[in-house]
């Protein structure tokens, strides 16, 4: 399974950027998540999407970004984007197997940067 990342880009602070992530042929989906990286930290979780339609942000996102997803693609919406905000941003697609446990599949990243 291959995950496809768009929408990274350089914007200035105050300012929005959507990215969007299709998951392609992919079944049994439990869940869609977006994840980010800043340079010397480790990965934490932004946003996620459950099958059923319901969200959950990080508090340092909430009210800034929204979470949403369509036909096994995910997206994620930045408004009031601040430096802080500056990382390399990752899809994350949760599936139940056959045999009871999940299994995560990783897009590439994107890079988002975010000038003062």
């Amino acid at each position: 399974v291959q995950l496809q990342a768009f929408g990274g880009g350089l914007v200035q602070a105050g300012g929005s950027l959507s990215l969007s992530c299709a998951a392609g042929r992919i079944f049994s989906i439990n869940d869609m998540s977006w994840y980010r990286q800043a340079p010397g930290k480790q990965r934490e979780l932004v946003a996620v999407i459950t099958s059923g339609g319901s969200t959950n942000y990080a508090d340092s996102v909430k009210d800034r970004f929204t979470i949403s997803s369509a036909k096994n693609t995910v997206y994620l919406q930045l408004n009031s984007l601040k430096p802080e905000d500056t990382a390399d941003y990752y899809c994350n697609v949760r599936v139940r197997t056959m045999f009871g446990t999940t299994r995560d599949f990783w897009g590439q990243g994107t890079q988002v940067t975010v000038s003062s």
